[in-house]
């Protein structure tokens, strides 16, 4: 399937943020002013949802170079699809028209690191909240533990991060069917990405072209 304009758009002005972001070359047109808080008290055009980690060190806005109004960002830990989260994207999508969503990830995820932790050593006494978060990660991860990977923790943690992410782009995908009629007749996207903490680069890994 080929991306819509919008969506190409879009993506491009992600990458390019990324690229500023990583050279640590702030780009004047992001910078929150306020002219532009007056702008936008209005209403909002987020051109991409990003559903990311709650992680401190992966905000979305400074990872792609944006600014107030052109993202609608939802965080939880390990980037993890519940119904809220389904609902916060039907939300801007409907709302807004955004034609855009981004599953991000990073590498290193607490949540995941936590999650094979559970899976090699069970907790008692888990915080149940805690184990609702780890509970959605584990279907993703957990048949990593049956393979080679499971002798190289370093590869094991990097598909898992991969893995979840796939996992939640899915559920988005699929878990929804006001996001399924518009992935179906409207344009909408979802794909999945990664963070590097160690570079600063954000790798599109999932649910794109082959071409892209």
């Amino acid at each position: 399937m080929s991306l819509s304009a919008t969506v190409r758009q879009a993506l491009e002005r992600l990458r390019e943020g990324n690229r500023r972001f990583v050279s640590d070359v702030q780009s004047r047109g992001t910078l929150t002013n306020q002219t532009r808080r007056g702008e936008l008290t209005a209403g909002q055009e987020p051109f991409a949802i990003v559903l990311g980690c709650s992680d401190s060190r992966v905000p979305a806005e400074m990872v792609f170079d944006q600014g107030l109004g052109d993202l609608f960002v939802i965080r939880v830990a390990g980037n993890i699809v519940a119904p809220s989260q389904i609902g916060s994207v039907e939300f801007a999508a409907e709302q807004f028209g955004t034609r855009l969503v981004v599953v991000l990830g990073h590498s290193s995820c607490g949540a995941i690191l936590a999650t094979l932790d559970e899976l090699r050593r069970p907790t008692e006494n888990q915080s149940r909240n805690l184990r609702s978060i780890v509970d959605r990660v584990r279907p993703s991860v957990e048949g990593l533990l049956a393979t080679e990977l499971k002798d190289d923790p370093d590869a094991l943690v990097r598909s898992a991060v991969r893995a979840n992410v796939r996992a939640s782009v899915n559920q988005l995908r699929h878990g929804s069917e006001i996001l399924e009629q518009l992935i179906e007749s409207d344009g909408l996207r979802v794909v999945g990405a990664e963070y590097s903490l160690e570079t600063g680069v954000v790798d599109f890994f999932d649910g794109l072209p082959e071409a892209e």
